[in-house]
């Protein structure tokens, strides 16, 4: 998964060109690391399949600067925390995906872009 991330991180600081903007995957999980990093952060879900194996996926996000004003704090996203996410998958197939919005299981919603203005009027 290391070297997954590094070569995705790699690319993803020159563009976003590696996720498919025409698609979202939407995956429950729980929280396995969240790397408040900068120039990226990376959320790691540990997704259950439905053959029992666990599949680790990562959502880039931007860095801690970003993610603080738009209200995303690293202990929203503890070891352990049940969530749903969406993304705009990788184009290539990886489990990894450019972070959209997370609900987490006590109901709270995360925009690491910032909210949307369709979802700011719900």
């Amino acid at each position: 998964m290391a070297v997954l991330l590094a070569a995705v991180s790699a690319e993803a600081h020159h563009s976003a060109v590696m996720f498919d903007d025409t698609k979202q995957v939407t995956l429950e999980g729980v929280v396995k690391e969240f790397q408040f990093t900068n120039p990226h952060s990376w959320l790691l879900v540990d997704v259950t399949n439905k053959d029992g194996s666990v599949t680790t996926w990562g959502f880039e996000a931007e860095g801690p600067s970003t993610l603080l004003r738009n209200g995303v704090r690293p202990a929203d996203f503890k070891f352990g925390t049940k969530l749903t996410i969406t993304g705009r998958p990788m184009k290539d197939g990886r489990p990894a995906a450019l972070w959209v919005k997370a609900l987490r299981a006590d109901g709270v919603e995360f925009y690491p872009g910032g909210r949307p203005a369709s979802a700011a009027r719900q």
